[in-house]
């Protein structure tokens, strides 16, 4: 594949360098922010060689072209339409100006704790050895090793509102070493730490008039995005008023102490409400109606809103208050659904193109990444992708009806595998089965319904 020439015919079917304000990619989609997207040749871009699907979404216009093989084409594209290597908070800003303020804020948060992700991972995975060791006596119980696994898996749920300073401050706009010491006065050594100190009580100081209670913000999430949020404000309000030349002492002080105040005043309680009180609104919907069928089966949508990542911000606080995330299954069954119906466009489909995308794309969306199949096979047939929707409902009714749960965000399909298995034999068995009425169901929808290689895809 000559990268040079696809970028050169890229930017034509564009509608030239002009029409593209900004590049950047992620792990397998090229994402461009267009001035003007009905200049755009859309098929002519998905027959370009490599280009797995397009579609525009989150005021982006993304092309898939697959893990590897995107960033080769990235690097080539930026050089040919003049495009610098902006940074990624320049490009996210570009592509929210052209959303609606609902779409801008889930954006906001899908920017802050996509980043996180690996660390979260990482604990969940770390956490699923730690109760296999336990669970099969591998190790002494007074183990040094054992230990240290245990301070391992931990470390990122408890100084997560520091990861979170550092996210959010930098999606704010503010300075993320300041974030940083916000996150970490809020889980400071003196306050109370209830992550797995459920039940010990916490000291209260009397400031101001209020009774504040010395209790940490280990493992929270909307406290400290709020604390954040604030600050990035009062930093920037401090800026423009004080003087350059004392600017590096007054802005970082006035910044630290306004917010510390507010946040254990006003801030801390009102988020650990706020946080506690969708944690319960959730599980009241998940134990009292058909939670499973009606996130299994619409979750798909949901991506192509492109917002689905703001749900991290959800799941981390399940975390938090439950010690398990019940919502991660279910978006799990809806993504290897997706992968069953592209499994049956590959069956049922006569181009050699079509099948060629299918094939890897469909075993992709297994391993919980769904974009290429979802944009490159089931949409563009429209009927896999209602298929998909089905078998995604079916299996979320099975792992709601189970109560399949995980202990991390991040990993769906086959690698969610690892971060269920820590609730035991009884949920691994379940999510797996699950996974098994997700993909062939939709799979044997896909397959009665069959499909038309012929039409032409409604944009």
């Amino acid at each position: 594949m000559d990268y040079k020439e696809t970028a050169k015919r890229l930017i034509e079917l564009l509608g030239g360098k002009e029409n593209i304000i900004s590049a950047a990619h992620c792990a397998t989609r090229l994402r461009l922010v267009i001035r003007d997207e009905s200049k755009i040749d859309q098929s002519q871009v998905e027959e370009l060689e490599g280009v797995k699907g397009a579609f525009s979404s989150s005021g982006q216009y993304q092309i898939i072209f697959g893990t590897g093989l995107v960033n080769k084409v990235y690097d080539a594209f930026s050089k040919e339409a003049d495009v610098e290597r902006e940074e990624q908070v320049n490009h996210q800003d570009a592509a929210k100006e052209k959303l609606n303020p609902a779409a801008r804020f889930a954006k906001t948060l899908s920017n802050i704790f996509v980043p996180i992700i690996p660390a979260i991972v990482a604990s969940g995975l770390l956490m699923g050895l730690l109760g296999m060791i336990n669970a099969f006596h591998w190790m002494s119980k007074d183990s040094a090793l054992l230990q240290l696994l245990d301070m391992f898996s931990s470390a990122a749920f408890i100084f997560l509102p520091i990861l979170i300073g550092v996210s959010a401050s930098k999606e704010f706009g503010s300075n993320p070493y300041l974030g940083v010491v916000i996150g970490g006065i809020m889980i400071h050594p003196t306050l109370l730490n209830p992550w797995g100190l459920a039940e010990a009580s916490p000291d209260y100081m009397h400031l101001f008039g209020f009774d504040i209670a010395l209790l940490g913000y280990q493992g929270t999430v909307i406290p400290v995005l709020l604390a954040v949020y604030v600050m990035s404000k009062v930093e920037k309000w401090t800026r423009k008023v004080v003087p350059h030349a004392v600017d590096l002492l007054v802005t970082p002080f006035v910044t630290v102490i306004v917010t510390g105040f507010v946040a254990f005043i006003a801030i801390g309680p009102l988020g650990r409400a706020l946080g506690s009180g969708i944690t319960v609104a959730l599980t009241y919907v998940y134990d009292h109606f058909v939670a499973g069928l009606l996130f299994g089966g619409t979750y798909s949508l949901i991506v192509l809103t492109g917002v689905h990542h703001s749900f991290h911000a959800i799941e981390a606080g399940l975390i938090s208050d439950l010690g398990r995330n019940y919502l991660l299954p279910i978006w799990s069954m809806a993504n290897v659904a997706q992968g069953g119906a592209g499994l049956a466009v590959f069956f049922l489909a006569k181009k050699a193109k079509t099948k060629e995308i299918a094939l890897p794309a469909a075993f992709s969306a297994f391993l919980g990444i769904t974009e290429p199949v979802i944009f490159g096979v089931n949409l563009r047939y429209r009927k896999p992708f209602i298929a998909a929707m089905i078998g995604g409902a079916l299996g979320g009714a099975y792992v709601v009806f189970t109560h399949v749960a995980a202990n991390a965000y991040g990993l769906t399909g086959i690698p969610m595998i690892a971060i269920a298995a820590p609730f035991g034999f009884g949920n691994l068995v379940n999510y797996m089965i699950g996974m098994v009425i997700a993909a062939v169901s939709a799979f044997i929808a896909a397959f009665v319904m069959k499909i038309n290689e012929d039409e032409e895809r409604k944009k």
